[in-house]
């Protein structure tokens, strides 16, 4: 099972993608965890991307594209995968596909969790204001107004994209967490 997890920051794509690792024994693939790693074990695209980086540029779609080819080649992905993160614009989306199709692999599918943006900012001011020793710097109404902003830009267009492949299913984010657990295991049904 190979899949995409889209929604805006805050949605609970980490949360769900956890659930689906220890519920189907399928590899969540974080594009920040994929680079770090291989930065550190010095592989050939690591060490293109740490050279990027040492200059403080943007790692570019090659190199991440990359990074995500070698990680999938990766035992713990032989009975699927989990991106999150990852494509976030049409063109990684693109390139994407074309990397899997060259190792002979397909999508399974590409699963929304569809969110209201203005509920979710008061979610965010609230977990804020609960947690202990303080939130985290990113935990605040602003940082999110900002990343969610970034996301209708970059990543948003990729709705449209995987639905025109067929590939896309929309789940309600703004359920409980076990509801929304419950849909995504729906769809994965539906898929198997």
């Amino acid at each position: 099972m190979r899949l995409i997890l889209l929604g805006p920051p805050g949605a609970g794509k980490g949360t769900q993608a956890q659930f689906m690792v220890e519920q189907h024994g399928i590899a969540q693939l974080s594009t920040g965890d994929m680079l770090r790693a291989a930065v550190a074990a010095k592989t050939a695209i690591g060490l293109q991307a740490k050279e990027i980086m040492d200059r403080g540029d943007l790692v570019s779609d090659e190199v991440v594209v990359g990074i995500v080819s070698d990680r999938v080649d990766e035992p713990d992905c032989a009975k699927g995968f989990i991106l999150d993160g990852f494509p976030r614009t049409v063109a990684q989306a693109e390139a994407l596909d074309e990397m899997l199709e060259q190792k002979g692999l397909r999508l399974d599918t590409v699963i929304e969790l569809a969110v209201d943006e203005g509920i979710l900012l008061d979610r965010i001011v609230k977990r804020a204001e609960e947690t202990e020793g303080g939130p985290r710097a990113d935990d605040n109404a602003e940082a999110l107004a900002k990343r969610l902003s970034v996301y209708r830009e970059q990543t948003q267009p990729l709705i449209d994209y995987y639905s025109g492949t067929g590939l896309l299913s929309s789940v309600d984010g703004m359920q409980s967490m076990d509801e929304v657990r419950a849909s995504i295991e729906t769809v994965l049904k539906e898929i198997a």
